[in-house]
């Protein structure tokens, strides 16, 4: 049917089919392919009121449940609660005619600095590439489609759109990939998402070894890859490399390329078959499993958002204040008591239905307690205040104070500048010490923050980004209704300045150098032997655990791992067990530890329960890039059995005879990455051995050298391209005002490339006018003025 369906297009129908219809739909050809509609998520729908005319992130979103995002759910480890918060937004995208979510968002957290971290599982690819798995099958279950994000090596804000990730073969295959693979391998989302930037020179949406070689046949991936919205760069390579669909639409402005190509050769029809075989296929899909006069309770969906922000939250520190007590005598303090911080800001900003914030489930639940606001959400400091938090917190016995980073702190389209809370909040906590020590912090972040003032504290549950359901969580946890059983899923550090990484982010304005390698995240602190302030996989319960009986079953290459966990305190409660492993003596630079397997039990008091992790080939494995293959290294390994990354209760050593593989050898060449612990900086001479050649320049581009994909914010040497600057940010902050996303859109200006001044115009504005900015801000005023009006004309749009 497909097939035929292919065959009876004209090749104009064809090429349209490459394009959106406008920012959210697929094209439709009555009678044949039916138009989808896709909108943002992760954590909910982003249903833009009117769709059609929608432009991304300006206008309002009907109603839907806000779940907890990504950061949330992967503090939960737990695969179930990914599994259920998918199925459940699958549930409402029926109601609301939708065919594919976009999302999960899957990115490593190379950097606790990226603004968009809260929209991203983890610093490890396994956990991540679990939760992923278990979102996707949890939607596509449900007959909503996934699309796998941002596809790949997208780990920072910063020029986001044009910043080239050059990262070598064997990062990019053990930390950047594993989780994209994991997920198409297991779960085969409806689509993949490839990202804006550059990949080792070359835009994803132009990269046939990224979208064909390694996701369709290393992978096996059947479905579409679609771009970012605005992220194609030359649509005729982006045909050919394997880019299905371009989004949004531009009303046909760069169908024109597809043509052009098909004209002169170096495009094939089969090539375009090929895409419209898939795309058709897609559509067919989506169309084939609407469910007929379906109905959904968004109170259903309410009970797992609360279940997922319960299972998510993490307690970090308690010196007996918690759980609390009915009787104690309460106060709430916080600006973000009543304006809490429930989701991340930009494209994935959702319309809660039911928001019930931490103040409203204490006046809901019925306790008494004393309330003062302490802060304003923008942080500037308020003495009266100030004041009036102190005199309640002298009243009473304990006092729960929320602080967190508001939007203005991170968000989609620009990185965070340090990992600090905002100076009112922690003058506040200060303030209110001196009355009262009994003080437990309730966290509200997206990431990770520095925690300085933890001293000041006798407890801190960091909830997160909670969803709609944040306040009900929080108070069922305070008060012991649940007991907390999240794990960070990244490292909280003492400061920015103990991380390796942290030399090499964002870099830019033309690339940015992975040079730390596989040594991200606890990968580094660890080997590194680094203090930290929370370790990966940390968090604490309100009961207690204790582990015995680790057994180690090798069969070849592979092992299953059997040990018992006991609750030996008074309450129940859940754990989660954490599987690393450890290479002796490799001859190839490791970290000193991987995660390779986890699992989450309940037990009564008492309890003891027998778990079972299998570890694969892959959990021994590293990526040769001499053989550009999967490889074992023979010797001995440790089996490491902890609570997290840095306590490690039982272990076990078993020796693998390997594959026969020979191992590379950079001891010589590239000393540093085998001497982590001893190094604060590694020299782009020896990131250029591991990453095979030699480093591309990051020299800045000068006036008379600016192209499509230079950025806006790079041309302020030229006066017409200072004058474009400003004139453009002026009125983003006037658009801004009226939208969803206003520190988003203003601050997401000097990162756009002139490229996208195409796309996110709908194709208002053609390529030859773009040329026409670009020669006046290269210094040919005239000429470029009269290309800028030239392309005005019909037949250049």
């Amino acid at each position: 049917m497909i097939e035929d369906i292919v065959k009876s297009l004209s090749t104009e129908q064809k090429i349209n089919l490459c394009s959106g219809a406008d920012y959210w739909h697929t094209l439709e050809i009555e009678g044949k392919v039916p138009s989808i509609l896709m909108t943002d998520g992760p954590h909910g729908l982003r249903k833009e009121v009117n769709e059609a005319k929608g432009v991304n992130i300006m206008g309002k979103s009907e109603l839907s449940t806000c779940f907890p995002p990504a950061v949330t759910i992967a503090s939960s480890w737990d695969r179930e609660i990914a599994h259920d918060v998918a199925n459940a937004i699958a549930s409402e995208a029926h109601l609301q005619g939708i065919g594919t979510v976009l999302g999960p968002g899957t990115n490593i957290k190379r950097s606790p600095l990226c603004g968009r971290n809260f929209e991203y599982f983890s610093e490890d690819p396994y956990l991540s590439g679990e939760m992923a798995t278990s979102y996707i099958l949890g939607m596509q279950e449900n007959n909503i489609g996934c699309s796998l994000k941002h596809f790949c090596a997208n780990n920072q804000e910063f020029n986001r759109m044009s910043i080239d990730s050059i990262v070598d073969e064997r990062a990019l295959r053990e930390i950047y990939l594993p989780a994209f693979e994991k997920a198409v391998k297991n779960a085969q989302p409806y689509q993949v998402m490839c990202s804006y930037n550059k990949l080792n020179g070359t835009y994803l949406s132009d990269n046939y070894k990224m979208l064909t070689q390694i996701l369709r046949e290393e992978w096996g991936f059947k479905g579409i890859v679609v771009s970012d919205w605005g992220a194609v760069n030359n649509r005729a390579e982006g045909i050919k490399a394997g880019l299905d669909l371009e989004m949004p639409g531009t009303k046909g402005i760069n169908n024109k390329f597809i043509y052009k190509a098909l004209e002169d050769g170096t495009l094939t029809m089969n090539d375009l078959d090929r895409v419209v075989t898939r795309l058709v296929e897609y559509a067919l899909k989506c169309e084939n499993n609407k469910y007929d006069n379906f109905t959904y309770d968004y109170k259903t969906s309410h009970e797992v958002a609360k279940r997922a922000a319960e299972n998510g939250a993490v307690l970090l520190k308690n010196d007996g204040m918690l759980p609390l007590s009915k009787d104690d005598k309460i106060a709430l303090i916080g600006g973000l008591c009543k304006d809490s911080r429930y989701q991340g800001a930009g494209s994935s900003k959702i319309c809660p239905q039911n928001l019930v914030s931490v103040y409203d489930a204490f006046k809901n639940s019925g306790v008494e307690f004393e309330f003062a606001e302490g802060y304003t959400i923008k942080d500037h400091e308020n003495i009266a205040l100030i004041e009036e938090a102190i005199g309640v917190a002298k009243k009473v016995d304990k006092v729960v104070l929320v602080l967190g980073l508001t939007p203005d702190y991170e968000a989609e389209g620009y990185d965070r500048d340090h990992i600090n809370l905002p100076v009112n909040q922690t003058n506040l906590l200060s303030e209110l010490f001196k009355v009262n020590q009994n003080i437990i912090v309730v966290l509200q972040t997206g990431s990770v923050v520095n925690m300085k003032w933890i001293v000041e504290t006798k407890a801190i549950l960091n909830t997160y980004l909670g969803g709609e359901a944040v306040g009900e969580a929080t108070f069922n946890i305070l008060y012991g209704n649940v007991n907390p059983s999240g794990k960070l899923a990244e490292t909280f550090p003492l400061s920015l300045d103990s991380y390796l990484v942290s030399k090499y982010f964002p870099m830019g304005p033309i690339n940015v150098q992975y040079r730390e390698s596989i040594f991200v995240g606890y990968r580094y602190y660890d080997t590194a032997k680094v203090d930290v302030r929370f370790p990966f996989g940390y968090g604490l319960s309100y009961t207690t655990f204790s582990y015995s009986n680790l057994n180690v079953e090798q069969s070849g290459n592979t092992a299953k791992v059997t040990f018992d966990i006991t609750n030996t305190g008074s309450v129940k409660g859940k754990e989660i067990a954490e599987v690393y492993v450890h290479q002796n003596n490799s001859v190839i630079f490791k970290a000193e530890k991987e995660l390779k397997g986890f699992t989450k039990v309940e037990l009564e008091p008492g309890e003891t329960k027998t778990v079972t992790i299998e570890l694969d080939e892959r959990a021994f494995s590293y990526f040769n890039v001499n053989t550009n293959d999967w490889a074992i290294e023979k010797g001995e390994y440790q089996i490491l059995v902890g609570t997290n990354s840095k306590d490690i209760l039982l272990d076990a050593t078993i020796n693998l005879e390997g594959d026969g593989t020979d191992n590379i050898d950079y001891r010589e060449i590239a000393p540093s990455y085998y001497n982590i612990d001893k190094i604060d900086e590694i020299s782009i001479e020896e990131f250029s051995k591991i990453y095979g050649k030699e480093v591309p320049s990051g020299t800045m581009l000068k006036k008379g050298e600016y192209h499509i994909n230079t950025t806006l914010g790079e041309v302020t040497d030229s006066w017409f391209g200072n004058f474009l600057y400003k004139t453009i940010l002026f009125g983003g902050k006037m658009v801004g005002k009226y939208t969803e996303n206003e520190e988003m859109i203003v601050r997401s200006i000097p990162n756009m490339p002139f490229r996208s001044f195409v796309q996110f115009t709908g194709g208002l504005l053609s390529h030859h006018s773009v040329d026409g900015l670009l020669l006046m801000i290269n210094g040919h005023f005239f000429k470029g003025l009269g290309r800028l009006i030239n392309g005005m004309r019909k037949k250049y749009r």
